[in-house]
């Protein structure tokens, strides 16, 4: 019999009939797509690799996004800015709070996800608490790092002199290679937190929870276009994430010098800030701090008059 078939047996008793069946059936694979301006688009270019386990088993094809899949993200991001910045710290953080009530809901979901990537039962569990923790940790501080680092500056005229931060806008993230979704998480989160929108290149090697967490963030109360999520190979990608000139920031956690020199050499074409995070152990408190929110901001300085 064809293992599509269903099997069934008929079971008759006393004066009716009662049936049983008992079906065996193939699953249906999940499918892995990008997550763009909301929804879940397939790359345009049909392109995909094979994502393996430690056995060399076929868990799963990967999209491989394209410099055309990039720009719509950016598109899309940089569309959503205006609105994401204007909100305030109050409902960002709520926002935040939201995507961390989600995630904890599809615990077993993730946790089977990191595992299909090599990690065993114990190390998925400590990576997902923390993953959690970390959104509301950086939740926490959308409505408070203006007060720490916000100043009042000294001045010899008649006026007051104010400086603050203020969001740099479109930012393209590399995700770490390791800890695919703690890693992730760690870096969009104080991307997101201090008003910026975001395109983010996953890792190669553990993409699955990023996908998974694009259905977290989908099923939150993120505005669409203020997160986007691609799967591919940065070899690929690396340059266009660095050279595009509607991107205001670009956030590299990788170690290659060779990447790094080339990032740097192609965001300097329009002035985009280039930052590093790459000595971070992920799973450390001290991958999450405020000044991670800093890094992403720009200092405002208004004058104000005053006596007259």
């Amino acid at each position: 019999m064809n293992t599509i078939e269903s099997k069934t047996k008929i079971i008759k008793s006393g004066n009716g009939m009662n049936s049983e069946k008992k079906t065996s059936r193939l699953s249906i694979p999940k499918t892995y797509k990008l997550y763009i301006n909301g929804k879940f688009p397939r790359t345009e270019s049909g392109r995909y690799y094979k994502l393996h386990d430690k056995e060399g088993n076929v868990i799963a094809n990967i999209c491989r996004a394209s410099r055309k899949d990039f720009r719509d993200a950016v598109a899309a991001a940089r569309k959503a800015l205006s609105e994401w910045a204007k909100k305030s710290a109050y409902n960002r953080s709520q926002i935040l709070y939201r995507i961390a009530e989600t995630l904890e809901g599809r615990k077993m979901q993730l946790i089977e996800s990191l595992m299909k990537e090599g990690t065993t039962a114990s190390e998925a569990e400590t990576e997902f608490n923390l993953s959690v923790d970390r959104l509301v940790y950086y939740a926490g501080w959308c409505d408070k790092y203006h007060q720490v680092f916000s100043s009042v500056n000294p001045t010899e005229g008649s006026y007051f002199n104010f400086s603050f931060p203020e969001p740099t806008g479109v930012v393209s993230i590399v995700a770490p290679e390791h800890n695919g979704l703690l890693g992730l998480i760690s870096v969009m989160a104080p991307c997101i937190a201090g008003g910026n929108t975001c395109i983010v290149l996953v890792s190669q090697q553990h993409p699955l929870t990023a996908i998974d967490f694009a259905e977290v963030i989908h099923a939150s109360d993120v505005p669409g276009g203020v997160i986007s999520i691609l799967t591919g190979f940065k070899n690929e990608l690396l340059s266009h994430f660095a050279s595009h000139m509607d991107v205001n920031a670009i956030v590299y956690t990788h170690h290659e010098k060779e990447e790094l020199k080339k990032m740097e050499e192609q965001a300097s074409v329009n002035v985009k800030r280039a930052i590093t995070w790459n000595k971070f152990n992920w799973k450390d408190s001290s991958a999450q701090n405020p000044y991670l929110i800093m890094d992403l901001q720009e200092i405002k300085t208004t004058w104000h008059p005053v006596g007259i």
